[in-house]
């Protein structure tokens, strides 16, 4: 053991200076600690302002309005009271003329009772004209008046084949529309010298405007059989 004993140093007091100069250093950061901590409550609030619950009204359902009623149109004039007849062509096709699946066929036309040239849903005494279905295709020999062009068709002529001197012709079937338009779906070759006149032929048909088919005095759809000549003349 010591036999003397450590005396402690004495502590220094602070002078006025180094007080001072404490209490600013902790002022500041009291200061900083202020100011860091009111910026977090700013951005504090600002979230649970966003984060604001909102209700959506449901969609409301949608009510189906009925579809318009159609209006009938009642003729001044029926038609009479009758049957129909079929007149046989006088050339005999050789094609098949397209099906057409909503064509009307009622077998009460043709009961051989009444007025011919009538229908049976007519009228006795009945002068009005008899409706014809634009749907129907007829063949040209069953119809009064058969489609003619309005104007005259002039094709495209090939060049190669022009500079060659080489001639043709191309037979084609095609249906005559009421509206004297060729149905481009109907549009058929038949045969041609040449398939480089098959695609001019088509062209020139299918910007062509005819004069529609008529039957009973009314414009019909008409199967029509041409052929188109390529002369260099």
């Amino acid at each position: 053991m010591f036999d003397n004993l450590i005396e402690s140093a004495p502590k220094k007091q602070k002078n006025f200076g180094q007080t001072a100069a404490s209490l600013l250093f902790h002022g500041a950061l009291i200061f900083v600690a202020v100011k860091a901590t009111s910026g977090a409550a700013e951005t504090l609030k600002a979230v649970l302002q966003d984060t604001t619950v909102v209700f959506l009204e449901p969609p409301k359902p949608v009510v189906q309005q009925p579809p318009p009623e159609q209006q009938v149109v009642v003729a001044m004039t029926p038609p009479p009271q009758g049957f129909q007849t079929i007149t046989p062509p006088t050339d005999i096709p050789k094609d098949i003329p397209p099906i057409d699946l909503n064509q009307r066929f009622d077998p009460k036309d043709f009961t051989g009772k009444g007025v011919e040239g009538g229908i049976a849903t007519g009228v006795v005494g009945g002068t009005g004209p008899v409706p014809v279905v634009t749907g129907e295709v007829f063949l040209a020999a069953e119809v009064e008046e058969p489609p003619s062009a309005a104007a005259p068709i002039s094709p495209r002529y090939p060049e190669v084949m022009k500079q060659a001197g080489i001639t043709g012709k191309v037979v084609m079937q095609f249906v005559v529309n009421v509206d004297g338009h060729v149905e481009p779906t109907s549009f058929k070759i038949i045969s041609s010298t040449n398939k480089a006149f098959e695609e001019p032929a088509r062209e020139a048909i299918l910007k062509a405007l005819f004069k529609p088919g008529k039957s009973r005095g009314q414009p019909v759809r008409v199967l029509v059989q041409q052929s188109m000549s390529f002369n260099l003349s």
